[in-house]
Order: structure tokens, then C-alpha cells, then sequence
């Protein structure tokens, strides 16, 4: 299979690549995870975040945001000490002011919503040949990031929210050689009723 050079030879990373990355994600509180994922990524690899994701989600309650909303200092501390995930404070916090402003955007406009109007809704269909030819930031990301950082977002910067958006398939980043760049294409159709 000629997938995205970036996948390596790790059999996790290519089930991510095969399965995960791309694929338009539609579900408002499953955006809200993977943009707390990156945001704990930020100065590390995808693969030491995809190696811990599971250890996250127990530590983080399944990513409710309802239950983190109401964490408070020794929720944190608690979670300083669980070495199954990234142990930064400031990361930890945010997480928690993450949970109070997704909560805020759901019950106004649906995060789901907010999250693709910033890209006319539906996926931006990019066509590389090579991995280095993508970007790491574009104007679309950086808009959100700003509209994410007015709701009270952190760790959301426009290098991280374009990492997002590839992950999330709000664009296809796959090269056009790779198998999974038709596919997630195809699955670029707005729901019914989204």
C-alpha cells in the first residue's frame, strides 16, 4: 500500500493512518477529544500520544466534558501523578477550561457546527504529492484557532488546530497516492440534517 510517508512502519501508526486520519468527523464531543489530544501532542510525537490515547480516556472519564468541566486543583493533581499520560499542569488546566467552553458552544450553536462553518461545511479536498508540500498552518486554521481562543480555548494554536483539522478530516490531507485520500474524499458529504 502506498499510504502517507508519515505513517512509518509501526503497525499502530498505520491502522491511525488507514482508519482514523481524514475521516470526516461529524460528532461534535469526538471533535472536542481529538482537539484535546493534540493539544496534549504539542512538542511531541503523534505516536507517543496514539501509544497513551487509551490511558487518556480512562484518566479523563471517556472525555466527558460535563464531569471535567467541574474539576478543580485536585483533580489536577491527581492527574499529575498518572504516568499514563502527559503529566503537564498547564496542559492538564486547559483541558478543563476546554470542557467549560465546548459545553458553552454546544448548547449555542453545537460544537460540531461552530467547529465545520469555519470551513464552508464540508472538507477541504487538498491534492499533495508529497508530504512535505503540506502545510502546517493556513489562514482557515488560523481563524479557528482565534474564534477557539475568544470561547476560552487553550493550547489551540493554528499549527495545532491545522493538525487537528487533518486528523478530523476538515481537510484531506493524504497524498493523492494514497489509497485512503479517494476514500475520504468519499466520505466528505455532509450528513443529513448537520
Amino acid at each position: 500500500m502506498d499510504r502517507c510517508a508519515w505513517a512509518g512502519s509501526d503497525p499502530k501508526m498505520q491502522a491511525y493512518h488507514d482508519t482514523e486520519w481524514g475521516v470526516p468527523e461529524w460528532d461534535g464531543r469526538a471533535l472536542w477529544e481529538k482537539l484535546i489530544l493534540d493539544g496534549f501532542q504539542a512538542g511531541l510525537s503523534w505516536s507517543t500520544i496514539l501509544n497513551k490515547r487509551d490511558a487518556f480516556r480512562a484518566a479523563f472519564q471517556g472525555f466527558d466534558p460535563k464531569v471535567i468541566s467541574m474539576w478543580g486543583d485536585a483533580d489536577i493533581e491527581r492527574l499529575l501523578q498518572d504516568k499514563g499520560i502527559v503529566r503537564h499542569r498547564g496542559k492538564i488546566a486547559a483541558t478543563i477550561g476546554k470542557a467549560q467552553a465546548y459545553l458553552r458552544i454546544e448548547a449555542r450553536d453545537g460544537f460540531a457546527s461552530f467547529v465545520w462553518s469555519h470551513v464552508g461545511g464540508v472538507p477541504r479536498q487538498n491534492a499533495f504529492d508529497r508530504e512535505n508540500l503540506r502545510p502546517t498552518q493556513t489562514s482557515e486554521s488560523e481563524k479557528l484557532s482565534k474564534s477557539l481562543k475568544k470561547e476560552g480555548f487553550k493550547f489551540c494554536g493554528p499549527t495545532i488546530v491545522y493538525a487537528w483539522m487533518q486528523a478530523c478530516g476538515l481537510v484531506n490531507d493524504h497524498e493523492v497516492s494514497c489509497p485512503q485520500h479517494r476514500r475520504c474524499a468519499d466520505l466528505g458529504v455532509r450528513p443529513e440534517g448537520f
